[in-house]
């Protein structure tokens, strides 16, 4: 895929669908950013880059604080030059899964915090360096949680739901500046967040592979192709676009 030396940032890129995304821009040849709120996992992250595939830096950033991604960008521009493509990947569950009426505000602020409001702060100041350059590609990460309806998961869905939104908005908006925002929906893959709904609730492994298709959890490796491409110059014409992979499940 055609992303050599671009300049990628991919968030909380320390491990699951993140830390695969990385390592996949950094096989076909672009420059990584692998930013996490836990600076040791995106340590080791581009330690396996450098060691195998080519250059990357780690980054400390929570993107629940504007700050932290101001610094994130500018630290990115300041070592590159440019920035190529966003990978808004960072992102959280709720700690209990309650029906609406119970759900907790602690999970509500912090879901939204990090999964919605995140993603605005990075695409808002990616934007920004975007439109000086003439150019760049985002690509979020939102779930098939965002595009139907998810039991007792409401800060979650609501967040992704929003990502889906913030993704159409602002491709509509930069479409003319050479700017392409698009968004990925993963049905359930295997990641931290999978394996944190599993512990909690053993049952729910039967029961979710029995709803897809495929009987099987998606790969993050999956995944990772998907934002590869869509970053990536053999999609110079799509933008505002979803791509769900999920098994079937969505059907």
């Amino acid at each position: 895929m055609q992303v050599k030396n671009k300049v990628v940032i991919v968030t909380g890129a320390g491990s699951g669908i993140g830390k695969a995304t990385a390592m996949h821009f950094a096989r076909y040849g672009a420059k990584v950013v692998v930013s996490d709120v836990h600076l040791e996992k995106a340590k080791v992250v581009v330690e396996e880059i450098t060691q195998d595939f080519g250059e990357a830096l780690a980054v400390k950033a929570d993107v629940m604080y504007y700050a932290e991604v101001e610094s994130l960008i500018q630290h990115t521009v300041a070592k590159y030059g440019q920035l190529d493509v966003m990978v808004n990947n960072a992102g959280i569950g709720p700690k209990q899964l309650l029906k609406t009426a119970d759900h907790t505000l602690d999970d509500w602020n912090s879901v939204i915090a990090v999964n919605q409001t995140g993603v605005f702060y990075c695409m808002k100041l990616a934007l920004q360096q975007m439109l000086k350059q003439g150019f760049g590609a985002i690509v979020n990460i939102a779930s098939l949680a965002g595009l139907k309806a998810s039991l007792n998961n409401l800060s979650y869905s609501a967040s992704k739901f929003a990502v889906v939104g913030m993704t159409k908005s602002a491709a509509l908006e930069y479409a003319k500046t050479g700017i392409r925002i698009n968004a990925v929906c993963p049905g359930y893959t295997e990641s931290a967040l999978l394996n944190q709904l599993i512990s909690s609730r053993p049952e729910m492994d039967a029961m979710l592979k029995s709803v897809i298709p495929m009987k099987r959890y998606g790969e993050a490796l999956e995944i990772a192709d998907a934002v590869v491409w869509l970053a990536s110059d053999q999609t110079k014409f799509m933008t505002g676009q979803t791509i769900t992979i999920d098994g079937g499940t969505s059907l």
